[in-house]
């Protein structure tokens, strides 16, 4: 009886070593750039019929940290080198499936956001620089209501009205409200992409349950990209939209030198909303946030714009010199009320 009982604890604990073994830790990394007119992330193509994903790779031994071994991970994908970046969240739940698996497994993903001055990348695996609103086009409201609009309010309509009971649907009907809400908040990018995917509006949920979306249809609701992906790069983007009310990393991604059009224009990229000039420039001057080069660029059909710079003293002389934006509005018929 003792030898059996030791047996099966000896059984017992090879088990839990088995099933401890099959943990293990992946670093991604949402590499963000911007142009005055569009936000770029870093992507690399994959798979046999290649998909779209961030650049990623597993913690390997002699990663000393974490960071470490993401800078290593996206050197070797892409050749870009990494300046800025951030932890954003770790991804752990049980059935997640990472990229190249073909099962789910307990894997937890450390993902990060970076930004970067644009540099082309040139690794052996085909890198891109890709508009982030490819992923999302719901989210750019700089040129008016987005067309995408049309067919999220739809499929959410349909969604409302499959809810199992009415204490469902009211309840999805309070979470439409806030993420889709008449008062547009820009930094809801994670909770409008989770919204969509518990709907089953987007290509990755109907992948993930076996029956994928078809392209053409797919593509209505984002390009789809590899494992939760999107769902990483939306938490990514949410986090910067948030953070450059209060953290001056926008200049993370400006040239030296640049004109307050610009600093503005990519702002207005970054964010998905249009800024009144006037106002912007003001909050600018009061921020203390650049100034003047004495050099200029010459402009087309008008005076040459001034040349200013970022003010790094602003770091030491307040505890969050940032962009205070308000949030763009939009005219849109609740999905819950139409």
């Amino acid at each position: 009886m003792e030898g059996s009982a030791a047996s099966l604890a000896a059984l017992g604990t090879r088990d839990e070593r088995s099933r401890e073994a099959t943990l293990s830790i992946s670093l991604s990394a949402a590499i963000v750039t911007a142009t005055v007119d569009e936000p770029r992330v870093l992507t690399v193509r994959i798979g046999r019929e290649p998909i779209e994903a961030l650049p990623s790779g597993p913690l390997e031994v002699e990663h000393r940290t974490l960071e470490v071994g993401l800078r290593a991970w996206v050197e070797r994908q892409t050749r870009q080198r990494l300046g800025y970046a951030e932890q954003l969240y770790t991804f752990g739940d049980r059935d997640r499936m990472e990229t190249g698996e073909t099962r789910p497994s307990r894997t937890l993903t450390v993902a990060y956001l970076a930004l970067v001055r644009e540099a082309r990348p040139s690794g052996a695996t085909e890198a891109l620089w890709q508009n982030w609103y490819r992923f999302f086009p719901w989210e750019d409201w700089r040129f008016g209501r987005p067309a995408a609009l049309a067919p999220v309010e739809e499929g959410l309509r349909l969604w409302l009205a499959q809810a199992p009971t009415e204490a469902a649907r009211r309840l999805r009907e309070e979470r439409v409200g806030l993420a889709f809400a008449a008062s547009w908040n820009e930094e809801l990018v994670l909770e409008r992409y989770e919204l969509l995917y518990e709907a089953g509006l987007i290509p990755e949920r109907r992948r993930d349950l076996g029956s994928p979306m078809p392209l053409k249809n797919g593509l209505t609701f984002g390009v789809p990209m590899a494992a939760d992906h999107r769902r990483i790069l939306a938490t990514g983007i949410g986090r910067l939209r948030g953070k450059i009310k209060y953290r001056p990393v926008v200049f993370e991604l400006m040239p030296p030198a640049f004109t307050l059009l610009q600093l503005q224009r990519t702002v207005e990229a970054l964010s998905g909303v249009r800024l009144h000039k006037q106002n912007f420039r003001r909050l600018v001057e009061q921020q203390g946030l650049v100034e003047e080069t004495g050099g200029v660029r010459a402009a087309t059909g008008g005076r040459p714009a001034r040349l200013v710079r970022f003010r790094r003293e602003v770091l030491l002389e307040r505890p969050a010199p940032g962009l205070r934006l308000r949030a763009g509005r939009r005219s849109m018929t609740s999905p819950g009320t139409a």
